[in-house]
């Protein structure tokens, strides 16, 4: 039996060691802008070497050597061609014209300080109520009104270009919780039917807190009782003059609502216990406008170019000629070792900014490509995408394509997005045709059902019969599972409703 003891062996491998200067390549990828910005501000304090680029950045149109405009590369990259695209052929640039317009919208009426009711008074300027928990109150101060309303978001089971829609409607949420933009300029900049827009706004407004979304003093009361179940005929009636109300016009209330005296006294009194600015009681520190880092327009020929946003990327120099000052000055081996590394350090985070950029276009770019209908039609025509697709295309490692997708925002005629929203998931086609996505189907689902006949109720069974002839491979359980996501009962209830005169589904 050998022994048991100590040997040597040699044995060659292969494995991937992350240097610091690829650990730092690939932090810079995922920054955002605020944080590669604070990011190069702490390298600039604590390397001598690295200098920020002070002179005036040149229009996009031209090609100075800056790292946006170096980062464009090939003019390939930027400049898309209507050819280069599948789908956009009858692109319509009147409704371009529209999108591009950029100015403020009409803010819808709101209650001023001036109009609010004589005698509220419950309500606190603290944004605190009587008997509130003072915790809850600290926590909700703590978060800010838009945070807490994307974070309903996954809840809300919405299809991706409702999830835009949604988006758009709450950037437009004040502090106060009052929506403040006119319904049909959002659906005219993202291409979408006036009554995608109401539909959306209703889910928004069934978030919390209650009375969110609302457009007036009255529609904010309004939501607030129907949470109460509370929103009976006189109710409506009285919400309509409020200014009677503020007077505390008893009689003139009491002739309208058809009510006496001492219902209405009741009705204002329910009226006082509501909250008639639901977001106070969330933070109110002012709202950060996001800063996209790419920008698409319009090219001469029709198709799109793709832009860098170079006020946003951080330009830093490297001090090649006081490294030759101080490198003939040191003396010691740690003095020079450490002006070495200094400027190692410096060059690399030069290029890696560069390489940063150019990154950060080619996934863009790719994007563009790939959505062009989107940015042509509106929101209806997302078509299916994913991380592969993108890094296939730019031969890049999905998880590359992730980390510049996140934090990173486009400024499209549609709007601003974040990169990764416009991935969307896909359904297989028959016979190998081009997989459909999953949101054009869904809203083919839901087409079906509101085209349906009362007498011929379609089951789920009956949909995936009828999209399989479309040449869509899809599953039953596939089919029950978006009607659910779109509010949609099933064909048991549906036929119940119809047969009562009730509408067929509610909400989309």
């Amino acid at each position: 039996m050998a022994g048991v003891g100590p040997r040597l062996e040699l044995r060659q491998g292969q494995s991937l060691v992350m240097t610091p200067q690829l650990q730092q390549a690939i932090k810079l990828l995922q920054l955002s802008n605020v944080e590669l910005a604070e990011y190069c501000e702490a390298e600039l304090e604590k390397n001598p070497l690295l200098e920020r680029d002070d002179r005036d950045a040149a229009p996009a149109s031209e090609t100075p050597e800056t790292g946006a405009e170096a980062a464009a590369g090939e003019g390939a990259d930027v400049a898309l061609s209507r050819e280069d695209f599948s789908k956009a052929s009858d692109m319509d640039e009147a409704a371009h014209d529209n999108m591009y317009d950029a100015e403020p919208r009409k803010a819808a009426e709101a209650p001023q300080s001036g109009s609010s009711l004589a005698d509220w008074t419950t309500v606190k300027s603290g944004n605190a109520y009587d008997g509130e928990d003072s915790l809850e109150s600290s926590i909700m101060a703590d978060l800010s009104l838009k945070d807490h309303l994307e974070g309903q978001l996954s809840i809300a089971a919405l299809l991706p270009e409702d999830r835009m829609i949604l988006l758009a409607l709450i950037d437009a949420v004040d502090e106060t919780g009052y929506l403040r933009a006119d319904l049909t300029d959002i659906a005219t900049r993202l291409g979408c039917e006036i009554e995608d827009v109401q539909a959306v706004l209703g889910v928004l407004q069934g978030f919390d807190p209650v009375g969110v979304g609302a457009r007036d003093l009255a529609e904010c009361l309004s939501l607030q009782l129907k949470a109460n179940d509370r929103l009976d005929p006189a109710m409506e009636t009285l919400l309509t003059r409020l200014d009677l109300v503020a007077r505390r016009d008893i009689a003139q209330l009491t002739s309208l609502c058809g009510v006496d005296a001492e219902d209405i006294s009741d009705m204002i009194s329910e009226i006082r216990r509501l909250n008639p600015k639901p977001g106070l009681a969330f933070g109110t520190e002012p709202v950060t406008p996001v800063v996209p880092d790419v920008f698409v327009r319009t090219g001469p020929d029709g198709g799109w170019l793709v832009e860098l946003n170079s006020d946003t990327l951080p330009r830093l120099l490297v001090n090649n000629q006081y490294y030759g000052t101080v490198s003939k000055t040191a003396r010691d081996k740690d003095s020079k070792n450490y002006l070495v590394d200094c400027l190692t350090n410096a060059n690399w985070l030069v290029k890696s900014l560069d390489q940063r950029a150019r990154t950060i276009l080619k996934v863009a770019s790719e994007i563009v490509r790939h959505q062009d209908a989107f940015l042509a039609h509106g929101v209806r025509h997302l078509r299916p995408l994913n991380l592969r697709i993108i890094a296939d295309a730019i031969s890049m490692h999905e998880s590359t394509v992730s980390r510049v997708t996140s934090n990173k925002y486009i400024a499209t005629p549609r709007g601003i997005f974040e990169l990764k929203y416009f991935f969307t998931a896909s359904i297989q086609a028959m016979d190998g045709a081009e997989s459909h996505s999953a949101e054009a189907v869904r809203d083919r689902i839901r087409e079906m059902i509101e085209n349906e006949e009362p007498r011929e109720i379609l089951s789920d069974d009956r949909i995936v019969a009828l999209l399989t002839a479309d040449g869509v491979n899809i599953a039953r359980r596939t089919v029950a599972k978006y009607r659910e996501a779109l509010r949609i009962p099933s064909s048991v209830e549906r036929r119940r409703l119809k047969a009562g005169d009730s509408p067929a589904h509610a909400g989309r």
